[in-house]
């Protein structure tokens, strides 16, 4: 059994809609159903009255809905107790960043933060987006770096979650140069002769993110698949050594191109084939857990309460500098 499939529950036992509670867990439907029914196996029993709407619970589900909160809050407690063990880490911020943006982003980001706000001891979580997400939900980070697009939005609730603008991004078509110093590859390429293609890999966010932008283009394209990968970095790696073109943020190319390892794979004529993304930070509103009841707090527990002076103070000061966001 998994304390998250006990999450889930109190979840379901308080919105009493399984579509509800999945959105609000940041999973899939089918996947929040399959571990209300894996915690079901375990208890060996029905927990949940799917006969009845809204969804309510069995008896026996009402039993462990009580024991329930009991079991995750004595959790959270002791996890409580054990981090008060260091002062040391009321001092460490926790960010969960996704893939790309730990290996673009973050190191410069970073670097100017210690220019201009002072010393900064930090601890990276490098994730994949959903997992990012989830660290912060569940209360396991301090703050979260992500990627926002209209198109492909991070559905957190603002009433719990609050949100600072740190910049922007722009994705793009990138690819190795021939001897003459023009692209290897050219778009948009021909039905009868598509072009490789390095590739996102499928859920991943920029995947979803170009897939979009490939299918609203005014030019057909033609491309052809050989590669693909979560990483940004594996992309570009596979860029430079030209196999293909790949769709790739510009800070993480940005050395490339200045050396001219790598070019544009657009043609002068052709219009512009590219995605601007704002970069985030989000954190949990001061209160918002302390205002949840025991179950649904987030597993820092009691931990989550204390002063958190140092992601506090940084909070503070990005909330007071940051620009007008512009997409």
């Amino acid at each position: 059994m998994e304390t998250k499939w006990l999450e889930d529950f109190v979840s379901l036992a308080e919105t009493r809609s399984f579509s509800r509670s999945a959105q609000l867990r940041h999973v899939t439907q089918p996947a929040f159903s399959r571990r209300i029914q894996a915690l079901e196996g375990w208890a060996g029993t029905d927990l949940v009255d799917r006969s009845s709407y809204p969804t309510r619970l069995t008896p026996a589900g009402q039993t462990l809905y009580g024991q329930a909160l009991e079991m995750l809050q004595a959790l959270q407690s002791t996890r409580a107790m054990l981090r008060g063990h260091s002062a040391v880490a009321q001092d460490v911020i926790e960010f969960a960043v996704p893939h790309t943006l730990a290996f673009t982003f973050f190191p410069a980001w970073v670097t100017s933060l210690r220019e201009q706000f002072g010393p900064l001891k930090s601890r990276l979580i490098a994730l994949n987006v959903h997992d990012a997400v989830m660290r912060l939900v569940e209360g396991n980070c301090d703050l979260l770096i992500a990627y926002n697009h209209p198109s492909q939005p991070l559905q957190l609730d603002a009433n719990r979650y609050e949100m600072v603008y740190l910049g922007e991004e722009v994705v793009a078509p990138w690819v190795r140069p021939d001897a003459d110093g023009g692209p290897r590859y050219r778009l948009p390429g021909q039905a009868g002769r598509p072009l490789p293609y390095l590739g996102y890999a499928p859920g991943a966010y920029l995947g979803r993110l170009v897939d979009q932008l490939l299918k609203s283009s005014g030019t057909p394209i033609h491309l052809d698949r050989v590669y693909e990968t979560d990483m940004a970095e594996g992309l570009k790696v596979m860029a430079l050594e030209g196999h293909g073109i790949a769709f790739l943020p510009e800070s993480a190319v940005r050395k490339e191109v200045r050396a001219r390892k790598l070019v544009s794979a657009l043609p002068p004529d052709m219009g512009p084939l590219e995605a601007t993304m704002e970069v985030r930070a989000y954190r949990e509103r001061p209160g918002a857990a302390a205002g949840a009841k025991p179950a649904v707090r987030t597993p820092r527990g009691d931990a989550s309460l204390q002063p958190r002076r140092a992601a506090d103070a940084l909070w503070a000061y990005l909330v007071s500098t940051q620009a007008p966001a512009k997409v």
